[in-house]
Parts: structure tokens; C-alpha cells; sequence
């Protein structure tokens, strides 16, 4: 049995917690240890398969880990994509046998991809994965579903199947016309205009409308403008089934990063004002924002690096999720209750999960820079480097067994 001394509880007592694991160990907490449900992530892109030199899951998992956070939601643009049951099998293969070979039993779920050979799979699959997934811009991975009559039908099908539809939201007409205009641009700026407010704001509306049609669970993954969030907010008072998701990077970046983090700045969808950002904080505060994501989506750094036009988009983050959020609590921009619901309670309402007795404990007072050297990701870096966060996890507790952060 797993013993847990003297830690600190969301309330502010101190107790002790027993965990069944067949072993004898125990750990002192001091008073000083704070307990937290396990994160889950609900928004992670491994690269398994096919770009397994970016990230793969013995890497993944011992920076999810070092995160505090125990489950994890994996999306399909891989290659191949995960779009048929076939696809789906193996790419589950592959993920035991490396989670196996790291022994570090990570949860996960993984989203099924559409496209207009896959949809009528998605009622031989709904029982395998967590939901279905419809990238409505283009973005890594070659998925894209823009046509009209193709995402009335993947709505359709996902409402009767009672499957969640969790969106990239961008509208490709809008970017296309953008990309003309000035694709070449070589300020990695002008990622945030060519990918502007208005396709996410444009593809946010036709979504909610699908949604509204055919009775459909609906997920607006990383949300980013305010407008969006008054579109989300609205819908929700409308009755229909509309979940939002932010990502950490448009919590804590914003377009003037891009002075200083160019090329790794970029992200799709993009980096917003600050008034987005401050618009995503009230809609935490609020309510309609339903969970953070990371969108942990790791490329190399030599990639990452090469001009605007040639670098792909896409940060790592599951490892920075929770020292942000701790150091936002400092910063009183959100109470440690808020990031437990946002980073478990909601989760595990909204997808139907079981509770776990996955832990993590974590040193409130701990202040720590986010240093590269340390990291776990296979991509060895970080948009957040160089920053000094407080509140960091010291313990993560996953199915009964010990690591430390």
C-alpha cells in the first residue's frame, strides 16, 4: 500500500491517503505537499505514427509525468491517419507496446479523424475512441474537411452515433484568400493575419449551426478570439451542446511574442491580442470556457527554426500545463479550484470517464525557471524558456505507482 503523510488538501487540512498498489512505500508530504487530481490533457499530438523523430510515446509519457498529468487525449492527423478502423488498431499497438517498454501506463483516448472516405466508419469505431475529428482549415497532418455537404454529413452521422465532434475551426476559403494575399510575407507575424479572426469566427458559427441541426455534441478546440467566446457563450444560453477549449499557449503568448520567439511562435490557430487573451481569462472566470488543452503538438527545433513559410506550427506543452496555471494562482488569475475543474472534474464530466485515483502533488511555494536542459519532450524545447514559474509538481501518482517530477 502507498501511503501519503501529512498532505495538504484543496481545503486547507491536512490528512493522510492510503493507495492501493501492492507494494509498501510511503511518502511525507510534510504539510507542505499539496494534493491534486492527475491532469488529464485533452488536446495532444505524439506524432505516433510516422514522425516519431518529433515525439513518440516513451518520450510523451515521461513528460506528461514530469506534468502531473496522468490521461491524455491523442488527435489522428498522424501518418497514417488514424481514419479507419485499420489505422486505429495499429496505432494502438504501437502506443502499448512503447508505453510498455518505459513501463509508465499512461491513460490515453484517441479522437478518430474525418474525411469523406472515413465517415461512414464512425459506427464501427464510436465504442474505440473519444471522439471524432474535424479539422475545418487546413493544418499539420493533410486533414481537412471543408465542403458543405461532407461536414453536414459527419455532423448528421455523429449526432445519430452520439459522438462528440470536437473541431480545428478555421474556415479554408478565408485562409486560402489570406495566403494569396500575403503568402509571401516573411515576418512569421503575419501568421496572425493570415490566419485571421475572421476564419476561426466564421468557422465557429457554421460549426455551432451543424450542431444546432442535427442535435450534435460539438467541441471548439483551442478557442481564441472574444468573439468566440460571446458566439460560445450564446450558443450555450440557446441550449445547444457547445463545449469550449483553450490552449495554455493563448493564455500566456500573445502576437507580441513574436518579437522575441519568431518562428516558434507560430501555432495554428494563431497567437492573438492581448485582448483575446484577457477575453479567453473572463471566460474561464465565467464558465463558458470548459477545459484547457495544451495542443502539445513538438517539432525539432532545426524545423521549427526554418523561415516563415517553410516552419511548421505547433508548440510542446504538456509539460508547462500545470506550472503556468499554479503561477497564474499566484498572479490570482484563477483559484486552484477552477484548475481542478478545468483540468479533470470538467474532462471527466463532459467525455464520461471514470474517476481515478490518480494524484498529483505539488509545491505551491516552489519557484522555478522553465529550463530546456530539464525537459522530457523528445523536441527539447519550450515557448515558456527562460521563465520563472511558482508552483511546480514534485509527486505524480499514476494507477498506484510513484514518480517523481
Amino acid at each position: 500500500m502507498l501511503k501519503i503523510r501529512n498532505v495538504k488538501n484543496l481545503d486547507g487540512t491536512i490528512s493522510d491517503l492510503n493507495i492501493e498498489n501492492g507494494e509498501a512505500q510511503t511518502i511525507d508530504a510534510e504539510g507542505r505537499l499539496m494534493r491534486l487530481p492527475g491532469l488529464i490533457d485533452p488536446h495532444v499530438h505524439v506524432r505516433t505514427p510516422g514522425s516519431e523523430y518529433k515525439e513518440d510515446w516513451k518520450t510523451f509519457s515521461q513528460a506528461a509525468i514530469r506534468g502531473g498529468v496522468t490521461r491524455v487525449f491523442d488527435m489522428p492527423n498522424n501518418n497514417p491517419p488514424c481514419v479507419n478502423l485499420k489505422n486505429l488498431k495499429l496505432k494502438k499497438e504501437i502506443i502499448d507496446a512503447q508505453l510498455s517498454e518505459v513501463g509508465i501506463p499512461l491513460r490515453y483516448d484517441l479522437y478518430f479523424g474525418a474525411n469523406s472516405d472515413s465517415l461512414e466508419d464512425i459506427g464501427k469505431v464510436k465504442d474505440e475512441v473519444i471522439g471524432l475529428k474535424i479539422y475545418m482549415g487546413s493544418s499539420t497532418g493533410g486533414l481537412v474537411m471543408d465542403a458543405d455537404e461532407a461536414l453536414n454529413r459527419a455532423f448528421q452521422l455523429a449526432g445519430q452515433e452520439n459522438i462528440l465532434v470536437a473541431v480545428h475551426a478555421e474556415d479554408e476559403s478565408i485562409l486560402q484568400a489570406n495566403m494569396k494575399k500575403y503568402g509571401n510575407t516573411t515576418d512569421p507575424s503575419v501568421h496572425s493575419i493570415i490566419r485571421s479572426r475572421e476564419a476561426a469566427i466564421s468557422a465557429t458559427k457554421q460549426a455551432i449551426a451543424l450542431a444546432e441541426k442535427y442535435g450534435t455534441r460539438l467541441l471548439i478546440c483551442h478557442t481564441t478570439t472574444k468573439e468566440e467566446i460571446e458566439i460560445i457563450k450564446k450558443a450555450k444560453k440557446n441550449g445547444v451542446l457547445v463545449y469550449c477549449e483553450v490552449s495554455t499557449h493563448h493564455l500566456f503568448l500573445n502576437i507580441d511574442d513574436y518579437e522575441h520567439l519568431k518562428t516558434l511562435a507560430l501555432v495554428n490557430p494563431p497567437l492573438r491580442d492581448k485582448s483575446d487573451c484577457e477575453a479567453l481569462w473572463k471566460g474561464i472566470e465565467s464558465g463558458v470556457v470548459d477545459f484547457i488543452g495544451t495542443d502539445h503538438a513538438p517539432h525539432t527545433l532545426e524545423e521549427k527554426m526554418r523561415p516563415y513559410g517553410k516552419a511548421p506550427s505547433g508548440m510542446p506543452g504538456v509539460e508547462t500545463l500545470l506550472p503556468l496555471l499554479l503561477n497564474a494562482y499566484h498572479e490570482n488569475k484563477i483559484t486552484l479550484e477552477k484548475i481542478v475543474n478545468l483540468t479533470r472534474i470538467n474532462i471527466e464530466q463532459i467525455f464520461g470517464l471514470q474517476r481515478t485515483q490518480d494524484y498529483v502533488l505539488v509545491d505551491l511555494e516552489m519557484s522555478k525557471e522553465v529550463q530546456i536542459s530539464e525537459l522530457k519532450t523528445k523536441c527539447g524545447w519550450s515557448p515558456f524558456s527562460g521563465r520563472v514559474l511558482k508552483g511546480w509538481p514534485v509527486y505524480t501518482i499514476l494507477q498506484g505507482k510513484v514518480y517523481r517530477c
